[in-house]
């Protein structure tokens, strides 16, 4: 993977980071890296732990950032959400898993949230 595009990456998970903030959600986890899979965000609504992916783009030149999280994405987000919930003090919490798409032009960045974006 290329400089720029983990910077891109790392701007657009800090800008969603910021927009749940904001939102008055909890980031609990940042970039986690479990054995089967990584997940960018993990956040606290209320009774919801949602588990969130950020997809960051320049442009909508091949399609959104949203439609990146396809059924393999999802697949493997969820089997990291399971490792995770197996020892988490947070596995009370009601489960959703979040997409968050930021399509970056210029100094713009288009934040587009998406709750309940898959299902186990």
């Amino acid at each position: 993977m290329t400089q720029d595009r983990l910077s891109l990456g790392r701007q657009g998970e800090s800008a969603a980071a910021q927009y749940l903030q904001r939102k008055g959600m909890k980031i609990l986890e940042r970039n986690l890296r479990t054995p089967v899979g990584e997940i960018d965000l993990i956040v606290r609504d209320r009774n919801i732990l949602a588990f969130v992916e950020v997809k960051t783009r320049r442009g909508n030149a091949f399609g959104s950032p949203g439609e990146a999280v396809g059924p393999h994405k999802q697949r493997q987000i969820i089997r990291a959400a399971k490792w995770y919930l197996n020892d988490s003090p947070h596995k009370t919490l009601q489960p959703r898993f979040d997409v968050i798409a930021i399509t970056v032009r210029g100094e713009d960045l288009q934040i587009e949230h998406i709750p309940a974006a898959f299902e186990l």
